[in-house]
């Protein structure tokens, strides 16, 4: 485990880029092609193929450049993999602004636009099913779907759906529906769609992550459209609570930007929002 980040409440916002990418490291695994299951890929004589490793930035996926005056976070998505901040973090509030470029590459030619930011980030990155990420829960980053939930390896929480029973989708994010127990150790799949889609295509778009002890809120252009509670991971088949971890920011096939990152520390849930977390049941 990283150190948890103190903060000087009299800074209030602190911010996370800069042009030597100070406060990050990185991690690539493969260029991931279509077919992909879920194992490590191996070459033509079968023998496993190992991952690019920590702090390589092969194909220069990671850059910093200058828009309008403003330093810009370029991921090309051409290498599966991420960007992870260097210490870890607990009770926050996370905004940053995100735009899609116009590369896309293999396995997702044919998919939309993806990217993520992960958090409550732990242990070592290519855990998960592309062997790119650590431990995590996603607030997801894609065309059509910003802020939708992922469980990322061993993970879970509560979140409500109107009708926990239904099968006939993946679920869908309701902050009048019944706390129904999602990812690790849940009923459902550790996917759950947003409430509504508030991207706003072509445009630089504000999302903002607040979390709080067991729980956390993603915001997108100032609608709460998921809100996850009693999280966990698992681990040797014993539940933790999962309150606090580094965050990260994923290279998943598409080319995407990302600006004006920067955190502060909050000592309690915002008012306006503790009634997402009250039962229904």
């Amino acid at each position: 485990m990283g150190i948890i980040y103190s903060f000087d409440m009299k800074e209030e916002w602190m911010p996370l880029l800069d042009k030597e990418l100070s406060a990050w490291e990185m991690y690539l695994s493969f260029k991931h092609k279509t077919g992909y299951n879920g194992q490590v890929p191996r070459d033509e004589d079968g023998k496993e193929l190992m991952p690019i490793g920590y702090n390589k930035n092969a194909n220069q996926v990671f850059s910093i450049i200058e828009q309008e005056g403003s330093l810009v976070l370029r991921i090309s998505g051409e290498i599966y993999g991420c960007v992870f901040t260097k210490k870890e973090f607990e009770n926050y509030h996370l905004k940053l602004k995100v735009k899609w470029g116009t590369k896309k590459w293999d396995p997702r030619l044919n998919e939309p636009m993806d990217s993520g930011i992960l958090y409550h980030s732990q242990g070592e990155c290519g855990v998960d099913y592309w062997k790119s990420w650590m431990r995590a829960h996603e607030f997801q980053i894609m065309e059509g779907g910003f802020g939708d939930y992922w469980c990322i390896a061993a993970t879970g929480g509560l979140i409500k759906m109107g009708n926990p029973e239904a099968r006939n989708d993946m679920g869908i994010y309701d902050p009048k529906g019944i706390d129904t127990p999602m990812g690790v150790g849940g009923s459902r799949s550790g996917f759950v769609r947003h409430s509504k889609d508030y991207e706003k295509p072509g445009e630089w778009n504000t999302v903002e992550l607040i979390c709080f002890e067991d729980k956390s809120l993603h915001i997108v252009n100032g609608h709460v459209v998921m809100a996850l509670s009693k999280s966990v991971y698992l681990e040797d088949n014993v539940f933790h609570p999962l309150v606090k971890g580094k965050i990260q920011l994923q290279s998943e096939a598409a080319e995407v930007y990302y600006k004006d990152i920067q955190i502060r520390n909050i000592e309690s849930l915002p008012d306006n929002y503790t009634d997402l977390f009250n039962s229904n049941q």
